[in-house]
C-alpha cells in the first residue's frame, strides 16, 4: 500500500513541457503521450446560438437521453453532464463523509488528488480484493496506463459491500469505449452506492471539447446537478455531444480502425524487441529496462511518449495519427535500436 497526497503530477499532452525537455528536438512533435483519438469525430459548422445564446436546458436534457442510450443506463435521470469528467472528480468524492479512500493503482494519479481535496485519507492498493476495507473505492476500468479490466460481477460484489455499510464506489470507464463493454457498471447504477464516470473527448478525439458524464442512481445525480447550476456545458460541446454519441455507424468504424491501429503499433514494436504488455486499442503499454533510454531517444527527435517518474521501467504509447507520423516513429525506432546494438557489441569487445 502507498499513502497518496495532494500534489498536482505530471500528465502526457503537455507541449510546452515537451519544448522544455526538448528543446532541440525535430518539430513538429508527435505527441504519442497521451490516450487521446488522433482521428477526431469530423468537425462540422456549428450553429451560431451555440456560441452567441445560453445554453437551452432542452437541449441537455437532449444530451442526457442520447448519452443515456450509448452508455446503456436505466434512463436519462441517471446520467449528468459536465465540463469534462476532470471536474467531476473532487465532486464525486464529495459525496460521502471523509474517511477512508482505496485507489487501485497503479492508475490516473487525478483520483486520489481529488480524494485528497474532498478530505479522504487516500492510499494506492494493488490487489483489488483490498477495496473492500474503504469507505470510497476507485478505479479505472480499463486501467491507465496498463489495461487491466476488472469484470462486472467482482465489481457489483464490491459496490454491494460498500454499499451496506455506506460507502461508494467510483469507477472511471474513461476508456470502455475501446473495452469490453460487457464489464460496464453503467447498466447497473440505478442500485445506488456506484458513480461511473464516462470521458467523451478520449474515444471522440476532441479533448478540448471538455465533456463527460457522471452516472449513478437519480438522487446522487440530481446532487451533482445542483452543484453545478445551469449551464454547465457549453453550447458547442452539447452540439458535439448529441451528435457524436447518436453516430453509432462512426462508433462501429472507428473501434475496428482503433484494433488495426494498435495491432500495426505492437508490430512495429517487436520488430525493434520492444514488449508491449497492455493497454488499450487507444494506447500501449510498454515495460522494459531502458525505457528512460528510449523515451529520451524518441523525445529528441520530437516523438513524445509518456514516462512516469515513479516506475521508471513504464512507458504508455498512444496511436499515430497520419501515414507521416508512422513514418517517423519507424525511422527513429529503428536508429535507437541499431544504436543499442553497437553499445551491446562494443561492450562485449
Amino acid at each position: 500500500m502507498k499513502l497518496l497526497n495532494g500534489a498536482v503530477v505530471d500528465h502526457g499532452g503537455s507541449l510546452g513541457r515537451a519544448r522544455a525537455l526538448f528543446p532541440n528536438a525535430l518539430l513538429p512533435f508527435v505527441d504519442l503521450s497521451t490516450g487521446i483519438n488522433p482521428h477526431s469525430y469530423p468537425l462540422f459548422d456549428l450553429p451560431a446560438t451555440s456560441l452567441s445564446r445560453l445554453p437551452e436546458a432542452a437541449r441537455t436534457r437532449e444530451l442526457t437521453e442520447i448519452a443515456a442510450s450509448a452508455y446503456g443506463a436505466p434512463s436519462p435521470a441517471n446520467i449528468v453532464a459536465a465540463p469534462g469528467t476532470q471536474i467531476l472528480l473532487p465532486r464525486v468524492a464529495s459525496l460521502i463523509t471523509p474517511g477512508r479512500a482505496l485507489v487501485l493503482g497503479p492508475t490516473y494519479a487525478e483520483h486520489a488528488r481529488a480524494a485528497v481535496i474532498a478530505g479522504h485519507a487516500v492510499t494506492e492498493v494493488g490487489d483489488f480484493a483490498d477495496l473492500a476495507d474503504a469507505d470510497l473505492a476507485i478505479m479505472v476500468n480499463p486501467n491507465n496506463p496498463d489495461g487491466r479490466v476488472i469484470e462486472r460481477d467482482r465489481l457489483l460484489a464490491l459496490a454491494a459491500g460498500l454499499r451496506a455499510k455506506g460507502g461508494l464506489l467510483v469507477v472511471d470507464e474513461a476508456f470502455m469505449d475501446v473495452g469490453p463493454r460487457e464489464h460496464s457498471l453503467c447498466g447497473d447504477v440505478g442500485q445506488g452506492g456506484v458513480v461511473v464516470l464516462r470521458s467523451f473527448g478520449k474515444f471522440f478525439g476532441l479533448a478540448g471539447l471538455r465533456l463527460g458524464f457522471a452516472l449513478s442512481d437519480p438522487v446522487t445525480v440530481e446532487r451533482l446537478e445542483t452543484q453545478f447550476g445551469p449551464w454547465a456545458v457549453a453550447g458547442p460541446a452539447l452540439e458535439y455531444g448529441i451528435r457524436a454519441l447518436a453516430d453509432i455507424g462512426w462508433q462501429d468504424a472507428m473501434r475496428t480502425a482503433l484494433a488495426d491501429e494498435s495491432a500495426r503499433l505492437d508490430a512495429l514494436f517487436g520488430r525493434f524487441g520492444i514488449p508491449v504488455m497492455g493497454g488499450t486499442t487507444l494506447f500501449r503499454f510498454l515495460r522494459l529496462p531502458h525505457a528512460a533510454d528510449l523515451f529520451a531517444a524518441l523525445g529528441g527527435r520530437g516523438i513524445l511518449l509518456r514516462h512516469f517518474a515513479d516506475r521508471p521501467d513504464v512507458l504508455r504509447a498512444g496511436l499515430p495519427g497520419s501515414e507521416e507520423e508512422w513514418q517517423r516513429l519507424e525511422t527513429v525506432l529503428a536508429e535507437w535500436a541499431l544504436r543499442r546494438e553497437h553499445q551491446s557489441k562494443g561492450s562485449k569487445q
